[in-house]
């Protein structure tokens, strides 16, 4: 689908639940190709927000456009084609090879009662050595780490071939070398493929090192939306997080990072 315009744009999103408000006004447009970021303390609406966008929760106010057409207007199949997602926590006892998990993300191409195409079954392929998989595709998911795993359910976002993949902490629970696997991926598939990247994370670190722009939330509301340059400043931080933040200049990216105090 050729369109101008951002393949995401949220106006004055709003939702309350138990009484309780949760996504308060929230207005943010994604660019076609953009890795974009959303950082902000716990409790803030991060994870809800992309739920939202994905129908995953419904019964907000505001408006939602993917690609220039409203949210809502999608089939569940239209808008597997536009939007990939990879949620926090996935059970790891899953019944499935590699291979099998991979594939299931072409099912928004899969027709009724046909068999897998050749196509489907070389975009899986080219997905698992992409992502470095190939050797384990016939491994079971519950044999996997926890780093291995959280590739699988990349890579199968990546062979859904979305316009948009949607990512609720990705590098959370993994060790160094599997987080810096999941960052590669990660943008690889941004600047090799031009898949737009929507990614929430709270460790500002990452998303200042890998986004071209950034958004925090704070109780819901947007409080910051800008370039990493123009968030790694303390009077920003303390906006956001409510506290001072130590930080130092990176050896290599010549950015600030945030470090314990």
């Amino acid at each position: 689908m050729n369109h101008q315009g951002p393949i995401i744009q949220v106006r004055g999103l709003s939702l309350a639940i138990g009484g309780k408000a949760i996504l308060r006004d929230v207005s943010l447009s994604v660019q076609p190709g953009e890795y974009l970021s959303i950082v902000g303390p716990n409790g803030a609406g991060k994870t809800t927000l992309l739920r939202c966008l994905l129908r995953i929760v419904r019964g907000a106010s505001g408006e939602v456009l993917i690609a220039g057409r409203r949210l809502e207007s999608y089939s569940q199949r239209q808008l597997a084609c536009q939007l990939g997602y990879v949620p926090q926590t996935i059970e790891a006892n899953l019944p499935y090879t590699v291979a099998e998990m991979v594939m299931m993300g072409r099912y928004a191409y899969f027709r009724p009662l046909a068999p897998v195409s050749r196509r489907d079954r070389q975009i899986v392929a080219e997905v698992l050595e992409r992502t470095g998989l190939t050797e384990l595709a016939d491994r079971p998911i519950g044999t996997l780490s926890g780093g291995e795993r959280q590739k699988v359910f990349i890579a199968a976002a990546l062979a859904q071939q979305a316009q948009v993949l949607l990512l609720d902490e990705p590098t959370a629970f993994l060790d160094y070398h599997h987080q810096a696997e999941v960052c590669r991926l990660l943008v690889e598939a941004n600047r090799t493929l031009g898949t737009t990247i929507v990614a929430v994370t709270h460790d500002v670190n990452t998303a200042v090192l890998h986004s071209q722009r950034i958004v925090a939330l704070r109780q819901g509301e947007v409080v910051f939306a800008g370039t990493p340059q123009q968030l790694m400043h303390s009077e920003v931080l303390a906006r956001i997080y409510g506290s001072p933040l130590l930080m130092v200049l990176h050896p290599t990216a010549n950015l600030p990072v945030i470090v314990p105090q």
